[in-house]
């Protein structure tokens, strides 16, 4: 498929300039970005007291937030909405008569929860990803037994995209 000029411009302009990697990723590099700071601060207040946990927390914020976006790139809304908007109907557990519009947000679900949530096994978080359900669903009109193969797909083929997970007999 060839790109038009428009196309091509618009992927490099969507590229980050942390990590080359597509689109920006403000929660995750804010959330690393926080979470590193603490971090680095009190490792320079160990190491070097008040000195110590200004320069610590403005290099534990930096390399936080390279993290945090890292992490956040690993997942692409667009990505898996297109995957899962192409898929869906290959998948046992869905009912034919049903739109794609009544499943996209148990996967949505299943990536954002996987991206929140991180390399927990999903049976340790199906109790709570169950309890918010109501909330996560909108105008869904599947009753969580109905969401849940679906959200649990979407979280393992999040999952999957690592490579570590690769070794793992993902698909």
């Amino acid at each position: 498929m060839n790109q038009t000029t428009d196309q091509k411009l618009k992927a490099r302009s969507d590229r980050t300039s942390v990590t080359g990697g597509s689109g920006s990723h403000p929660v995750g590099t804010g959330v690393g970005a926080a979470g590193g700071a603490v971090a680095g601060a009190a490792i320079g207040t160990a190491v070097a007291g008040p000195f110590g946990a200004v320069v610590g927390g403005a290099i534990g914020a930096a390399t936080g937030a390279l993290a945090g976006q890292s992490t956040a790139e690993a997942l692409n809304p667009t990505v898996e909405d297109s995957y899962w908007s192409a898929n869906y109907l290959q998948r046992d557990y869905v009912d034919r008569n049903r739109p794609y519009a009544d499943y996209r947000p148990a996967y949505q679900y299943g990536w954002e929860s996987r991206a929140r949530l991180g390399h927990k096994p999903f049976r340790d978080v199906e109790g709570d990803l169950e309890a918010g359900w109501e909330l996560a669903k909108g105008e869904s009109k599947l009753v969580w037994a109905q969401a849940k193969d679906a959200t649990s797909d979407a979280w393992h083929r999040l999952g999957c995209a690592g490579p570590v997970e690769a070794t793992r007999g993902c698909h």
